[in-house]
């Protein structure tokens, strides 16, 4: 478990998403509230259709809660209503996300699909290779610089695709299902950075997964059951 316990990074007050109404309602999340600091690194769990990834849509700012309230990093950003105009900025400036499949571009080299993403932030493309190269080193897959993701082992395109998700640098960090694809050493190896990621960069890791041989690497376990926090379950 973290020891000392820092700046909250994600803050979740009583958050809840339905779909639909009336008889045709679902209620994935009911009145969800969590807090993640920063250094930490934490697993969303439950089964099927609990709403972990509707959670994890939510942080991320790609799915609208229906009520609540919800701080990033120190800022409020939606309060019964998003107070962000632009949510395509704010996740480029505070949210990197890592998936179970690299989702890289086929067409572009390793390199590239790290710049890419610094790119669309408004860097320059010098800078913006000169940035992924440094963050292809910090993974220990420089060598690989300019191989294309068809070329990659399942391993290294992982290490990209977490070097695309730090490229600008987000204090928050959301990974859905990212060692489901590896096997066990691959997996820790994935875990290890990042801890190593968290602590150095003082950022959260916020991870959906159903992946038992990692529940461990983890500071906490949040076990949703039914849209709600499972107060009973182990942590």
């Amino acid at each position: 478990m973290t020891e000392h316990i820092r700046d909250a990074i994600v803050e979740v007050e009583r958050i809840a998403k339905h779909f639909g109404s009336g008889e045709t309602r679902v209620d994935a999340l009911r009145e969800v509230s969590l807090k993640v600091h920063a250094g930490e690194v934490v697993a969303m769990l439950g089964p099927s259709g609990s709403g972990k990834t509707t959670l994890l849509n939510v942080v991320g700012c790609i799915v609208e809660p229906s009520s609540g309230r919800m701080r990033l990093d120190g800022e409020t950003v939606y309060d019964g209503r998003w107070l962000r105009s632009d949510l395509r900025r704010l996740r480029l400036d505070k949210i990197g996300f890592i998936f179970q499949f690299h989702n890289l571009l086929p067409f572009l080299d390793a390199t590239d699909n790290v710049a890419l993403v610094l790119e669309l932030a408004g860097v320059g493309r010098t800078a913006a290779r000169r940035r992924a190269l440094e963050l292809l080193d910090y993974l220990e897959v420089a060598n690989r610089r300019g191989a294309m993701p068809a070329k990659l082992s399942g391993g290294e395109a992982q290490r990209v695709a977490i070097a695309r998700a730090l490229a600008n640098s987000p204090r928050i960090i959301l990974a859905d299902e990212p060692t489901a694809a590896l096997d066990s050493a691959r997996a820790a190896i994935v875990m290890d950075l990042l801890r190593k990621l968290a602590t150095e960069r003082d950022a959260c890791i916020v991870a959906v997964t159903h992946d038992e041989k990692i529940f461990d690497r983890f500071d906490h376990l949040f076990h949703l059951r039914d849209g709600a926090l499972d107060p009973g379950a182990p942590s």
